[in-house]
């Protein structure tokens, strides 16, 4: 199973939220999740980001893959 760190995406037309989680990449991308990790607000003025470190750290121990834009928001966020 591979498995993907990845923004779900949520929020009204033209004013996204998305949510950080784990998810089977056979999944689609609104779809069915294995856990929440936290949350990204790009709508706010200084974007909003707030995810769980240690979760996170854990779930890549695990050998989950973060994709492009999770893994620049984990690196800004000082997890990676």
């Amino acid at each position: 199973m591979a498995v993907k760190i990845r923004l779900r995406r949520m929020g009204a037309k033209k004013a996204p939220f998305y949510r950080v989680v784990v998810a089977d990449a056979r999944y689609p991308r609104d779809g069915r999740f294995v856990e929440e990790l936290g949350y990204y607000d790009p709508t706010k003025d200084p974007s909003v980001v707030k995810i769980d470190g240690d979760k996170a750290k854990e779930w890549i121990a695990k050998g989950a893959q973060p994709t492009d834009t999770v893994k620049a928001l984990l690196k800004k966020e000082g997890i990676l």
